[in-house]
């Protein structure tokens, strides 16, 4: 039998958009799957409440003892992660009921991927799909796919230094790498792209599928659109780029 699919949870947020989540891995169409949540000592105890009063054998809960702010509660939940591929799923995002056994299709297709970017639309905070500017952007800058699409070295580099088009909740990683490389503890909003850097240079394949199986929430209170406001967010980019560039001059990356 093939293993459960480890799906990682890390939670600080509303509750009606944490239990849309959670009901999103129930309704997959292949059951073998595990969640943990890990939550990060968020001040409503309802929410822990509510997904321990499923009573699912597959559902696994924790709660920090103490607050450990965004990087760190992602390298606790790559701590607990178990076999070979994983993800970080966002608290108010949402999976579609077939992402499972696409995910599963795609590596099958690809052994060894090291990341598997499955097809994502945006919803807002109500959850009707829609298409920002940002999300426009990022859809003319990923690259052109008519059904799953491997990428690697230079190509992906350019590619997602000339604007991040992924969405960092949806990924599916290949956990050796994911821990190999880590998340920097410092920082909170770039560090999905470092990461991805980091497994480029070494040689990783990412496939970037076309099949929209992932709904990932955009909304004023997410920690990305609150750094794009206060100019964090910038800043961080801003010190990223200019390591990656002596980097890649390094590898002989243009």
């Amino acid at each position: 039998m093939t293993k459960p699919f480890h799906i990682l949870l890390p939670f600080w947020g509303r509750f009606d958009h944490f239990r849309i989540a959670v009901e999103s891995v129930l309704a997959q169409s292949d059951e073998n799957w595990r969640l943990t949540v890990v939550d990060d000592v968020y001040p409503d105890l309802a929410p822990g409440e509510w997904l321990q009063s499923l009573g699912d054998a597959r559902i696994e809960y924790v709660r920090n003892p103490v607050n450990l702010g965004v990087s760190k509660n992602y390298l606790a939940c790559v701590d607990r992660m178990q076999g070979e591929y994983s993800m970080l799923l966002g608290c108010d995002d949402r999976l579609l009921p077939g992402f499972l056994a696409r995910v599963r299709h795609l590596i099958a297709e690809h052994p060894g991927v090291a990341i598997v970017q499955p097809g994502a639309e945006v919803i807002d905070a109500d959850g009707t799909v829609v298409r920002p500017l940002v999300d426009r952007m990022k859809g003319m800058l990923r690259p052109r796919t008519d059904g799953p699409l491997a990428l690697q070295g230079e190509r992906l580099a350019h590619s997602l230094l000339r604007g991040n088009w992924t969405y960092f909740p949806s990924l599916v990683w290949r956990v050796d790498l994911l821990r190999r490389f880590g998340f920097d503890p410092d920082l909170d909003v770039v560090q999905d792209l470092i990461m991805l850097l980091d497994i480029t240079t070494d040689g990783g394949v990412m496939v970037l599928d076309d099949e929209v199986q992932f709904q990932y929430r955009r909304h004023r209170s997410s920690v990305s659109s609150a750094t794009a406001v206060d100019g964090s967010r910038f800043r961080q980019e801003r010190t990223l780029f200019d390591a990656q560039r002596e980097r890649f001059s390094e590898l002989g990356w243009r």
